[in-house]
């Protein structure tokens, strides 16, 4: 029986220790969250954010937008932004309605306040393994990892799953520990034999229960991004009764990546804080 990695748990552990090194500051990292129209799961996730920050002693500064906002005026903000000298962090939340260009967007972030590790130039750091802002959901599953004292050097992972905003950038984080990488995916040939063969597997497709539980080889760690509503509640990517018994390590959905991700926002919001201060 696998043994859980407790996202929740190191999440409070990680903000807890962020408010300390923001006392010692001098001065109060400041966060920005942009919203563009009603979405209701964006509503709760900005929600989450801003009581994050208000724990550890980070401002939160929101722009809550119509639906119908233009490029244009999205862009006017986040100039403003850029120029704020209390804003050290700048979060657009996506989605983003249709009529905005979503690269555009991310494109017109300064680099230095890109908190959320999606601007083209710190992708760029990460790839050639220099210091950066790293997306905060494999960034987060990092600090899991390294956490629970689980040794990465030399295993075999496989990610399912390669969007810009967790695949992608866990390949390259796992590959700088040393880790040998596939990156699969929904149309990925005989994926269940390339998942048995993975001491690591990071499930990150979007599909509940996509990664069936006997695909996970005895003793693998389980890594699941996934959160899907079904009429039995919330369930991931991964079939975790079944995974639960094979794996070594497994995080649960809800409580295992999830808070893991706001935790490394602020943690990056206090990196950008400490390098404006320089």
């Amino acid at each position: 029986m696998a043994k859980l990695i407790d996202g929740k748990e190191t999440a409070k552990n990680i903000r807890e220790e962020l408010k300390k090194e923001v006392e010692e500051l001098g001065l109060q990292p400041g966060l920005a969250v942009v919203l563009v129209g009603e979405d209701p799961a964006s509503q709760v996730y900005v929600r989450n954010k801003e009581k994050a920050c208000a724990t550890t002693g980070i401002a939160s500064f929101k722009h809550t937008l119509s639906a119908e906002t233009t490029e244009e005026e999205l862009l006017g903000v986040i100039k403003d932004l850029n120029s704020d000298d209390k804003v050290h962090g700048i979060l657009v939340q996506l989605p983003l309605p249709k009529q905005i260009n979503e690269h555009a967007i991310i494109e017109a972030i300064d680099p230095a306040k890109d908190v959320d590790g999606f601007h083209p130039f710190n992708v760029g750091r990460l790839t050639i393994g220099r210091p950066t802002y790293s997306s905060c959901t494999p960034f987060g599953i990092m600090e899991l990892l390294k956490r629970y004292d689980i040794d990465i050097e030399g295993k075999d992972a496989v990610i399912v799953g390669r969007s810009n905003i967790v695949g992608k950038p866990m390949a390259l984080m796992l590959l700088a520990k040393n880790a040998t990488i596939s990156i699969c995916h929904s149309r990925t040939k005989n994926l269940d034999d390339k998942v048995r063969a993975a001491d690591i597997v990071v499930a990150a497709v979007g599909r509940a229960e996509f990664v069936k539980g006997d695909w996970i080889k005895d003793g693998a760690i389980v890594i699941d991004v996934g959160i899907n509503r079904t009429d039995n509640g919330l369930v991931g990517d991964v079939e975790f009764t079944e995974a639960e018994k094979r794996a070594s390590y497994i995080t649960p959905v809800p409580g295992g990546v999830g808070p893991m991700t706001i935790a490394m926002l602020l943690k990056n919001t206090v990196e950008a804080a400490k390098q404006s201060g320089k």
